[in-house]
């Protein structure tokens, strides 16, 4: 302080303001370092497709995602389905953590520096609970998610009140009211490292409203801004040809984007 005093009024407002916008810089710099997370962030590099790894929704049926999963493969990725470790009902932050240990395996197996992750319905909450919390931003090139209760759905908050016998752990999670999701979305809802991508349906009759799908932050896909006037019910979002094309699109070596001409076919 004594430095300061012994300057004249102008130069001391002027080292007081360098000093201020130094700390602002080093503020940004550590959020975009920190990725305004708990953890660091290390982004991989967009230009280099690993493994793609399918994770199922509510329940854990992997049977949803084969469709998918084939097609995938057909366009030459490496794909596979990650089976749930559980009843694909307990809680999602386990779950995230099971997917993170499978991760851990495609990335040993293959030597892949990053894998691609594609999370159908509360897949996709899972996918981004792993980002957000496992250190998953520097393994993740891509994250896509299908028909994902983002805001949780009605459904899970009225089986909720039925009691947990008819809604286990993840069901409640799934409230939109739920701890787990307004801590998620509080803030950036697209945890940083991978580009993120949303893609849901409309028509959806299990994530309710439907535009519980939408993710701000990411490049953010209405089924039926891309097809006009198509019916894809939520449990066929997997397996409905365009967004079957639109992934092959977003997981390719460009940036995500949504192809011109997606076969608008259920």
């Amino acid at each position: 302080m004594a430095v300061l005093d012994s300057l004249s009024p102008a130069r001391r407002r002027l080292v007081l303001g360098v000093g201020a916008l130094i700390l602002a810089l080093g503020a940004v710099v550590l959020v975009a370092v920190m990725g305004g997370r708990d953890g660091r962030v290390d982004p991989v590099a967009q230009d280099r497709p690993g493994p793609v790894l399918l994770v199922p929704g509510y329940g854990g049926s992997t049977g949803a995602l084969q469709v998918l999963a084939d097609a995938l493969a057909d366009q030459g990725h490496d794909t596979q389905v990650v089976k749930p470790a559980g009843s694909g009902t307990q809680d999602l932050r386990d779950q995230a953590a099971d997917l993170g240990e499978a991760v851990d395996a495609a990335l040993a197996e293959t030597g892949a520096p990053s894998v691609d992750l594609v999370g159908y319905s509360a897949g996709g909450v899972v996918v981004r609970l792993y980002v957000a919390d496992l250190d998953g931003g520097s393994h993740v090139r891509r994250a896509v998610t299908l028909a994902s209760p983002h805001h949780g759905t009605e459904l899970a908050a009225l089986a909720k009140s039925l009691g947990g016998t008819v809604c286990p752990e993840a069901c409640q999670q799934l409230d939109p009211d739920s701890d787990l999701l307004r801590r998620l979305n509080a803030g950036d809802e697209t945890p940083p490292g991978p580009a993120w991508v949303a893609l849901w349906t409309e028509d959806d009759e299990t994530v309710v409203p439907p535009d519980s799908g939408s993710l701000e932050g990411a490049l953010d896909i209405s089924l039926q801004e891309v097809c006009p006037g198509l019916g894809v019910r939520h449990r066929d979002v997997p397996r409905s040809t365009p967004v079957v094309a639109i992934v092959e699109a977003v997981l390719g070596i460009d940036q995500p984007a949504v192809p011109a001409s997606p076969a608008c076919t259920s």
